[in-house]
């Protein structure tokens, strides 16, 4: 099967509510949309980031969910997962987003993303879901999808084949990264030495390797 986008999704609606984080609201609930969509400034046009401070800009521009593991999660909680569940602007079929490597270059449409790093759940995430546990359920599932840089701006489409045009020989993987800040250290000096981390995720890593953790 080859690799594609099956569903584009932005904001249905924003949110209100205790669960919603420090600033009371959310744009977390995200429905697919019908014809082709701008990925362009940092963003997807149409959807709504309220949080700057953790979500959204240059390493967070789009975040994308393989339907293989929504569908994985639906066997799990017993529960039909609609596409946007996760707060996913893409959802994919027939490409191991979670084991993508840090820099690899996927071509979608007239866009070229590159993958940034993993969602890191959150309890704005576990009262969407409405599962107190979902924190420690994602945690352990290794499943937390990827966020995209925008590296050439263009429209999507669902059905939009996702073509890999490059693929980085370090080997560090989406998976790798999520898999140290919850508590795995083993390939943390590798970590290290991707060229493509983030500002932030460098941060992090020199100062769990400087601090001997």
């Amino acid at each position: 099967m080859r690799a594609s986008v099956i569903s584009v999704n932005v904001a249905s609606r924003v949110h209100e509510g205790e669960w919603t984080g420090k600033k009371g609201k959310t744009g977390i609930d995200k429905r697919q949309v019908i014809g082709p969509v701008r990925l362009a400034n940092n963003g997807v046009e149409g959807d709504v980031i309220v949080d700057t401070k953790v979500h959204g800009g240059y390493d967070q521009a789009v975040y994308a969910y393989a339907r293989e593991d929504a569908d994985w999660w639906s066997q799990e909680i017993g529960s039909d997962i609609t596409n946007g569940k996760f707060g996913e602007n893409l959802t994919t079929q027939g490409i191991d987003v979670t084991n993508a490597f840090i820099g690899e270059r996927w071509r979608i449409g007239e866009v070229i993303l590159e993958v940034s790093q993993p969602r890191i759940p959150c309890r704005v995430f576990a009262g969407f879901w409405q599962r107190p546990t979902l924190i420690k359920d994602f945690t352990a599932a290794k499943r937390p999808g990827a966020y995209l840089r925008i590296m050439q701006e263009g429209s999507i489409s669902a059905g939009d084949y996702i073509e890999i045009i490059e693929r980085p020989t370090h080997g560090v993987s989406v998976k790798d990264l999520f898999e140290a800040k919850s508590g795995n250290r083993i390939k943390l000096r590798n970590i290290a030495a991707v060229s493509q981390l983030s500002s932030e995720w460098r941060e992090w890593v020199e100062k769990v390797i400087a601090s001997g953790a």
